[in-house]
């Protein structure tokens, strides 16, 4: 029996939906921390996704008459793996955040796309899983393509650490974070739904970030930049939605496959559409064939399958 629906063009359609969502994330990002810094920007992220999920998922509970979720979670093992899990999301949108702030939108896409290839590889490391030939060589392609793509920027990166090199390492820690979120992820969502636990993370995110949010420049905010701001609140809400709907309609691996498109939009947005105050990458022939490997390798590691053990 077939675990999706077979309605392939719904599926496709908010697979690229969800990328083109994020990949223009960034953009937008970079428009509002013109004024408002990214701690208080990322505060009001979490705190837009939380207040509209809430009643959702209230209301859903009423309807259903499923146990609360709080009932169905009251074992110390889960409620400590919700909060280190939440507080591994904190961590990666804060790093990821800060490191945006010291980069440029296209290095920011391309070296967050770390994350589900260590993810791929925590398989090899912790559950003892075998990747086949075709995924170690999209792994290989990888690698090189992000070598090739920064480049031009090594000595930024590996030498002076300066601006720009500290917020590339703070994107691929942000990565690392993300990876163990999502393997812990795995286990909750053995007792919760996707969306229960995302409701709870966003909750930790609000009280997390709050403390440390500066409220003193939103009065400097232009329509624009609000604009931008409600629209990145939205961007997680609206892109997870399509993301969790897509996976009903065709393969995980494909949905993956398709996401992985999310750089090349990036990269395609900021040198197609000029953006006032927006500081892009140079493109080469070498640094667009960089990018291109980096999608190319995470595409082939996401379409293959890993060998049995």
């Amino acid at each position: 029996m077939s675990l999706v629906s077979g309605r392939w063009k719904l599926g496709l359609l908010l697979a690229l939906t969800t990328a083109s969502l994020w990949g223009v994330l960034p953009i937008a990002l970079k428009g509002v921390m013109a004024t408002l810094d990214p701690i208080t920007t990322t505060f009001f992220r979490f705190a837009l996704a939380a207040l509209l999920l809430t009643p959702y998922i209230v209301l859903r509970s009423r309807r259903s008459g499923k146990a609360a979720m709080l009932s169905r979670s009251q074992s110390p093992r889960l409620l400590l793996q919700l909060l280190a899990a939440g507080l591994l999301l904190v961590a990666n949108y804060a790093l990821y955040i800060l490191g945006l702030e010291r980069t440029t939108a296209e290095a920011a896409q391309l070296m967050i796309q770390a994350a589900p290839m260590l993810l791929l590889l925590s398989g090899v490391w912790l559950f003892g899983e075998r990747l086949s030939r075709r995924q170690w060589l999209g792994v290989l392609a990888f690698v090189s393509g992000l070598g090739l793509f920064f480049y031009p920027r090594f000595y930024d990166v590996f030498i002076a650490q300066n601006a720009y090199g500290i917020g590339i390492m703070m994107i691929f820690l942000a990565a690392v974070f993300w990876a163990g979120y999502a393997i812990l992820q795995k286990f909750l969502l053995q007792a919760l739904t996707s969306q229960e636990t995302m409701l709870v993370f966003y909750w930790i995110g609000t009280l997390a970030f709050l403390p440390f949010s500066d409220f003193s420049t939103l009065p400097q905010l232009s329509a624009v930049q609000w604009a931008l701001l409600i629209f990145c609140g939205l961007n997680t809400l609206i892109a997870y939605g399509s993301f969790a709907e897509a996976m009903v309609h065709i393969e995980a691996s494909k949905v993956s496959a398709i996401l992985a498109l999310t750089p090349l939009i990036t990269v395609s947005t900021v040198h197609l559409i000029p953006i006032a105050g927006l500081v892009v990458e140079p493109v080469t022939m070498l640094t667009l064939f960089g990018a291109i490997l980096v999608v190319g390798g995470s595409m082939t590691t996401a379409l293959s399958k890993v060998n049995p053990k």
